[in-house]
């Protein structure tokens, strides 16, 4: 019996052929259900292919992840670095800051120490502004680790909470502020009362950035006093 003849063409979707592909399936995903929800097989269902074909442009979810962050921390515009120290760690932090807030779930997948060991080299430009700054500034190789730590713990829970806060405002679940406290007990929270709500959703990130890199950096002997250099 002779076989029938190939179809000429396909139809449905086309295959996938790029990892741009891939990455723009999975941001609509992450955009509308948040990263939490995206699993490979959604991934597969979106691009209306197997699970298998995908896992041959990317190992798994955290991979994918990577990819896709890398991909967004490069194409950012870098702003003009300060010649001075202070002011080029400042700047560099506020970028940092502003990239993960447009995309607040890269702030989950690396609220993990390591994470720079992630990144492509030529995503890491904020974090080696902040080290070269504070190196600058008279920190030692160490000192100026820890200057970046501090940082980004400061700048991942800053972006954590706004983002967690506002997701909990879209569903209809905003954290209630307590307006019964005892004075006898707690007198400055019973003063604030209500009031907590609209003073925490002031954006004061910029002004504690700078006072807590002046705090840092103050904490810090430089190499000419230390007898280096």
């Amino acid at each position: 019996m002779p076989r029938p003849p190939a179809p000429h063409g396909r139809t449905g979707r086309p295959p996938v052929t790029s990892r741009a592909q891939i990455q723009e399936a999975a941001r609509r995903l992450i955009d509308r259900d948040g990263w939490e929800k995206l699993t490979i097989r959604k991934l597969a269902a979106e691009l209306g292919i197997g699970a298998t074909t995908l896992y041959h442009h990317i190992r798994n979810k955290d991979d994918l992840l990577v990819l896709m962050l890398n991909h967004h921390i490069t194409g950012i515009e870098r702003p003009v670095l300060p010649d001075d120290p202070r002011d080029r760690i400042v700047t560099a932090a506020t970028a940092l800051h502003d990239a993960l807030a447009a995309w607040p779930w890269a702030a989950e997948v690396l609220s993990a120490d390591g994470f720079v060991g992630l990144l492509d080299e030529s995503a890491m430009w904020m974090v080696e502004a902040i080290v070269a700054g504070a190196h600058d500034r008279g920190c030692t190789r160490e000192q100026s680790v820890d200057v970046f730590r501090s940082l980004w713990y400061y700048t991942v829970g800053e972006v954590l909470v706004r983002a967690h806060s506002a997701r909990r405002r879209d569903e209809g679940r905003p954290f209630a502020y307590r307006d019964d406290l005892d004075p006898s007990q707690v007198p400055h929270l019973a003063a604030i009362g209500v009031r907590w709500a609209a003073l925490a959703a002031r954006d004061i990130y910029p002004q504690g950035l700078r006072t807590f890199v002046d705090g840092l950096l103050a904490q810090v002997t430089p190499a000419t006093a230390r007898g280096v250099g």
